[in-house]
């Protein structure tokens, strides 16, 4: 017989615990099945133990035997049950305000725990010992190797341990347990769906259109669109989202301004990005050297009618140029929009003008 810990233990909301992995459990897990409620052993290496005192230090003893050792029938109460540690095991305290006490086991062995109590009642009902007063309820964890058996009350003296030993009876049993899980689960997953159908405007996106910036926002606005335009050839994506670049630009005022005029006119004629928005660059002298300047500029991700007019015009002929022609129609769609006073008219003709034919 080996005693591996001995002396005073913090137990808090008369808890104290041995654990041998990060597997969180809470007590009706621990206690699911069994007829003992005072040793929790049903999840897997880990053991659940109820004291007496709510809240301070309880006199504790640990033994690990060889064989099974006799019971100490002057405890008031007794409980057995099943143990096999998964990893290294060890007795800690409620929040970590103990321990750990390691406790020698052999990983991956199973063992018979018997877990022995004394004055759980009066422990029940006094408050936390002070420092020069004697400890009031003390208990005896042994372990000895033993095949698995069902957990048993060998003696049961306390009013305390009869009451959680009814509330042990009332638990469902794991295999209960496990059902009550997965249908909480479901019911999680399929809360989960339907509040992401909602952010998406009433139903569960494409992986593709899932991926595409702005997507969500212009499905919230108008989801059966997005929906056209995954459906809708490349060229005639590209044609929608500079269409869109140009009419926003035409709605706010902008093709009145040279500098924009200039970039839609590129844009249309299909001059690169870079050309359409800076428009043709002065000849360099020959000879001369070149030095490559980089600018790192914030580009707006919205239509704001407080910009200046050229980033609202350069966001969204930007994103009209995408290399994806869908990310290009569905972004330049969703920027332009803040354009619009009346969206409903402007989507309404983005469709008689685009989409009569959607797999185009």
């Amino acid at each position: 017989m080996r005693t591996v810990m001995t002396g005073p233990a913090w137990v808090a909301y008369a808890q104290i615990y041995v654990e041998s992995a990060d597997n969180y459990a809470d007590l009706g897990e621990c206690f699911a099945g069994q007829r003992n409620g005072l040793c929790g052993a049903a999840v897997a290496g880990k053991l659940f133990l109820i004291t007496g005192l709510h809240t301070g230090k309880v006199g504790f003893t640990v033994e690990v035997h060889d064989t099974m050792p006799s019971v100490e029938y002057s405890a008031e109460d007794v409980v057995e049950a099943a143990y096999r540690p998964i990893g290294d095991a060890a007795l800690v305290a409620w929040g970590g305000s103990g321990g750990p006490w390691p406790l020698e086991l052999e990983p991956q062995v199973d063992y018979r725990v018997r877990y022995s109590a004394w004055n759980m009642d009066a422990g029940h009902q006094a408050g936390p010992p002070m420092d020069d007063e004697p400890l009031v309820d003390r208990y005896l964890l042994q372990f000895w190797p033993a095949r698995p058996a069902p957990d048993r009350v060998v003696k049961e003296t306390s009013k305390q341990a009869a009451y959680w030993h009814k509330f042990a009876r009332q638990q469902p049993t794991p295999a209960q347990l496990a059902e009550l899980k997965a249908e909480k689960a479901r019911q999680a997953e399929e809360q989960r769906l339907a509040e992401h159908a909602a952010a998406w405007g009433g139903a569960l996106p494409s992986d593709r259109i899932e991926s595409i910036r702005f997507a969500r926002e212009l499905s919230a606005v108008d989801r059966p669109l997005v929906d056209a335009f995954e459906r809708t050839g490349p060229e005639t994506l590209r044609a929608i989202a500079r269409w869109v670049a140009r009419r926003a630009c035409v709605e706010a005022g902008f093709d009145r301004l040279e500098r924009i005029a200039g970039i839609l006119e590129r844009m249309d004629r299909g001059d690169e990005l870079f050309d359409a928005l800076n428009g043709p660059q002065p000849p360099v002298p020959p000879g001369t050297e070149l030095r490559a300047t980089l600018r790192l500029v914030s580009r707006p991700d919205r239509w704001d009618d407080q910009l200046d007019p050229f980033e609202n015009a350069s966001m969204v002929v930007t994103a009209a140029y995408d290399g994806d022609p869908l990310w290009a129609a569905i972004g330049a769609t969703w920027l332009g929009l803040g354009a619009f006073t009346d969206k409903a008219q402007f989507l309404s003709e983005l469709r008689e003008r685009f989409l009569t034919n959607p797999g185009s």
